[in-house]
């Protein structure tokens, strides 16, 4: 029997290998088209390419050059000769291009991190690694590193290298996540760069899900509006979008909140946060334009429904929303149950990371709360998941976990909040604001390729037209590019043509891969649109409309036999379609519960663009299917 772990290393060998083919390919075919391309087409393509060659080359030596310009850069400010200061400025600036306009500057010896996460570090451990520092020499590298950092904004190349598209003057800001004066004297600095507009602003997308009643659209509304809750509901009436939510307090749709920090670190809050009347908070929230100007980075948060009855939204929600991190949300009076178990399932079988918040822990009995953590600990441990837990209980834990998040230490962090006492809510602030942003990850989204753009809503806006929003998965969208929008149910592409655009409610002319922008659509009916329909650049020969693929999958879970003609709900980003099997490579032809085969799928409705490589989930009732597309037939 094939375990689910060696299984999702085998999709990620296969999704990786699949996107390496298909990138080469587009970029021969690219190419080829740049032959018959003029003047300024040609130039702009020649722009692109070398923006993304800068990057890669920035990302690519990153990671073991950054510790030891770090130390270079500090030698050279404590040695305070003129010389050696412009040297240091310049290398700022090289920190700050190859960390995309962001970066934690660490002073002093630091805590080993295993020790640190594992709540065992103390002043008297052995294990510190870094330059030891006096008191002293952090308050001259502070001050000296925030003139150096203010300078470098006056240097255009800084700006040209971070994707601007016209040399701009750069302000960066340096901000105090903590200070420690004890025997190990220690200090870590936010050095960003607020970005020029709201079309470049980096952005990390977080899907919220958990159990009914474990506090998540309040603990959204405590952290987007910034006043605490009453206990009785009041922070999450804003947030909720129709009347029968308001009255069961249940979420029932895709919610969308934003959550900005500024340059110096600090959250985007409205004026409200301090008043006590549930109407004025509900009134007086901040527009997203608002908070997008203002905002140097913003967190979207998708609030997901809990109930049960809602887990088909759930499940599209985490598939077409290419979140970067799940927050999974725990009662802390009620433990890990129900539907948390399921969303926790989903999260791990798409590999996503998890992020986990105990929350009302001012009303739990300590007993309760003792058991629910250990129960959290324990599932998290457990070889189905196997992560790695991580209690935090100081901004220092939270900034460095926050910067290693996504390595292969498989690390999950645990917080404990309470939304009425406020409690525990600064180190998930923190730990947000350092996340890395959702676009910044190069291998998922490729800006050198042809665009490609999953539509995941619909609307018909008054005096616009249709409306489609999502994500765009390659390449880059402009207002006023031609493109094809398809399939329909004949597998046909229409042509279209780009309005305007939007990113969180501010007008932009432009979009890059990895961004999730709105797109109003010349000459489209809204009734021609539907979720799951891309939007890619207008060729000769529009990309084929697939209906039936083969796969690689794991059954999960299903209590009787899987046959041929078994249908079952398909999961596979944007896409939310029927699919039936056809065909499958299992000698007895039947497949039960942890079983692996070469399944063939065909879509029941109508075609629709997938490509090799793409992960699928697929489920009905209680059976659950994990998989990816190795073929299209």
């Amino acid at each position: 029997m094939t375990t689910l772990r060696t299984f999702q290393n085998e999709i990620e060998d296969i999704h990786h290998r699949e996107i390496i083919k298909q990138r080469a390919q587009a970029l021969m075919d690219k190419e080829k088209d740049s032959k018959h391309l003029k003047g300024k087409a040609k130039e702009e393509q020649t722009v692109v390419a070398d923006k993304t060659q800068n990057l890669d080359d920035g990302t690519g030596s990153a990671g073991a050059n950054l510790q030891d310009l770090e130390e270079r850069i500090l030698t050279l400010l404590l040695s305070s000769t003129p010389v050696n200061y412009d040297i240091a400025r310049d290398q700022v600036a090289a920190l700050l291009t190859q960390s995309n306009g962001e970066y934690v500057m660490r002073i002093g010896q630091q805590p080993s991190h295993a020790e640190l996460f594992s709540g065992d570090s103390t002043e008297e451990s052995t294990n510190w690694s870094g330059t030891p520092r006096t008191t002293e020499e952090i308050g001259i590298l502070r001050t000296q590193i925030t003139k150096a950092v203010d300078e470098v904004g006056g240097k255009v190349r800084i700006a040209v290298l971070l994707r601007t598209p016209a040399p701009l003057i750069a302000i960066f800001e340096t901000s105090v996540l903590f200070e420690v004066t004890s025997s190990h004297p220690r200090i870590s600095l936010l050095m960003r760069l607020p970005p020029p507009n709201v079309s470049l602003t980096p952005e990390v997308r977080c899907a919220v899900v958990g159990n009914v009643d474990s506090g998540k659209s309040t603990t959204l509304g405590v952290l987007t509006r910034g006043a605490l809750d009453d206990g009785r509901g009041r922070a999450r009436v804003g947030l909720f979008r129709h009347k029968h939510e308001i009255e069961t307090g249940r979420t029932s749709s895709v919610g969308m909140e934003i959550l900005g920090f500024g340059p110096s670190g600090a959250p985007i809050l409205p004026n409200t946060a301090h008043s006590n009347d549930p109407d004025v908070i509900r009134r007086e929230k901040m527009g997203w334009e608002e908070i997008s100007i203002q905002a140097a980075k913003i967190v979207s948060f998708t609030d997901l429904a809990g109930h049960e009855r809602y887990l088909k939204t759930t499940l599209y929600g985490l598939t077409s929303g290419a979140p970067s991190c799940v927050i999974l949300m725990v009662g802390a009076n009620a433990g890990l149950i129900g539907m948390s178990k399921e969303h926790l399932a989903i999260a791990l079988a798409l590999s996503v990371p998890v992020v986990v918040c105990i929350t009302k822990i001012d009303m739990t009995p300590p007993n309760v709360l003792a058991e629910t953590i250990k129960q959290v600990a324990k599932i998290l441990k457990s070889p189905g998941c196997r992560k790695n837990p991580v209690f935090v209980k100081s901004i220092e834990t939270a900034v460095e976990i926050a910067t290693s998040f996504n390595g292969p230490e498989r690390l999950c962090p645990i917080f404990q909040i309470s939304n009425v006492t406020g409690q525990g809510l600064d180190f998930v602030r923190t730990f947000l604001n350092l996340l890395p942003s959702s676009e910044g990850d190069t291998e998922k989204f490729a800006v050198n390729q042809p665009l490609e753009y999953s539509i995941t809503e619909v609307w018909s806006v008054p005096y616009v037209g249709t409306v489609v929003n999502g994500i765009v998965n390659a390449g880059i969208v402009k207002t006023g590019d031609a493109v094809l929008l398809g399939p329909d149910s004949n597998g046909h592409y229409q042509t279209s043509v780009i309005k305007s655009m939007q990113r969180k409610r501010a007008d932009v002319t432009r979009a890059e891969a990895g961004q999730c922008v709105s797109l109003a659509l010349k000459r489209i009916r809204r009734a021609a649109v539907r979720k799951g329909m891309v939007l890619v650049a207008k060729t000769e020969t529009p990309p084929r409309a697939i209906r039936q693929f083969e796969g690689q999958v794991l059954i999960l879970y299903h209590n009787t036999t899987l046959q041929k003609n078994y249908q079952a709900m398909l999961h596979c980003g944007a896409i939310r379609q029927t699919v039936r099997i056809i065909g499958m490579d299992h000698p007895q032809g039947v497949l039960r519960t942890g079983d692996r085969a070469t399944v063939q799928f065909e879509f029941i409705s109508h075609p629709e663009f997938v490509k090799e490589g793409m992960k699928l989930l697929f489920r009905e009732g209680k059976t659950k299917g994990l998989g990816v597309i190795t073929k299209l037939l």
